[in-house]
């Protein structure tokens, strides 16, 4: 009998013997009570911590939570070759369903197709949507990452802008340079790649080579940030203190984002809605291990783009203070 027949069984039997006991549903049964305790979910992202990637950490363990199963986090720190390792640590430790963000899919392919060769259901999540097939998952939960852009470079024209900076924080991340190119497709301006590899670690260092490509060229009048933490603390301490009327936007949420477009001085995000992206990946991965269900068709189940700016900001707000969105 297979790995998921095998968790299937389990825990439907586990749920007809809690059918005929008499706990309520306020009652909060214990580990040996619980059916799903078994069932361990790892997700593997290739960042972690700062602002994005501890929302999407929340929305794993509040799913995980609420299944009862037990989760398995663990970032990467942007380090492909370590999310690989990890991926095959987590075959080798009895995961039972795998989600893994993939910004760099040839560095974790192996891995990932181990794990599908196991007989473990996997998805990507966050970075992947057009590459989730080539690693054996059977959907993607994210953006597409190219709409996204698109979108962007649409809300640049509405602002009558001619030069755009898109600066790629993360060198081989594909959902990045995607962002760009959906812009570029767009905008009826000029896009300029910019390379800020690593500057999510140093967003003073970030800040400064920012100042330093304004400064060389002064037809850039937009900066298309992929990350708000770029956005809010490298991007824009940049444009203030060169004294330039320049326009940010930003792919994802942070409060000082936020506080940024109520101040007018980011023009907008673009949410993703990672909190979405945590909770739905262990979500999926439980329906497949325990009603062999595969959400998604064979296609990605899209949490995202949606639009906050000056109009919608004050809704989400509080909801990106407390760390959900």
């Amino acid at each position: 009998m297979s790995r998921i027949k095998l968790i299937a069984v389990g825990a439907l039997a586990a749920l007809a013997l809690a059918g005929c006991s008499s706990n309520t549903a306020q009652e909060s049964p214990s580990a040996s009570e619980n059916p799903n305790a078994s069932i361990k979910i790892c997700v593997y992202t290739h960042g972690d911590g700062g602002t994005f990637w501890s929302v999407a950490q929340k929305g794993a363990e509040a799913a995980a939570a609420d299944l009862g199963v037990t989760l398995d986090y663990q970032g990467s720190s942007n380090d492909a070759a370590k999310q690989a390792s990890t991926i095959q640590a987590g075959i080798a430790a009895g995961c039972n369903g795998i989600a893994a963000s993939a910004p760099d899919p040839e560095a974790i392919k192996s891995a990932m197709l181990a794990a599908h060769d196991a007989g473990i259901p996997t998805v990507t999540m966050n970075s992947g949507s057009s590459v989730f097939k080539d690693l054996g998952a059977f959907t993607h939960i994210g953006q597409d990452e190219v709409v996204a852009g698109r979108a962007a470079g649409e809300k640049f024209n509405e602002m009558g802008l001619k030069h755009i900076l898109c600066p790629i924080q993360e060198a081989n991340n594909i959902g990045l340079t995607d962002r760009c190119k959906g812009a570029a497709e767009t905008f009826k301006g000029k896009v300029t790649n910019f390379n800020l590899d690593g500057g999510l670690a140093d967003l003073t260092a970030a800040s400064a080579k920012l100042k330093a490509a304004l400064q060389a060229d002064k037809t850039i009048d937009g900066i298309f940030a992929l990350n708000a933490d770029i956005a809010a603390k490298a991007a824009l301490p940049a444009v203030q203190s060169l004294g330039l009327d320049l326009k940010i936007g930003t792919v994802d949420m942070s409060p000082e984002a936020l506080q940024g477009i109520k101040d007018g001085t980011i023009m907008f995000a673009i949410d993703q809605q990672q909190y979405a992206q945590g909770y739905l990946s262990v979500t999926l991965l439980y329906l497949a291990l325990s009603n062999g269900n595969e959400v998604g068709g064979g296609t990605p189940v899209y949490s995202g783009p949606g639009f906050v700016t000056a109009d919608n900001v004050d809704k989400v707000l509080d909801l990106v203070t407390a760390g959900t969105r």
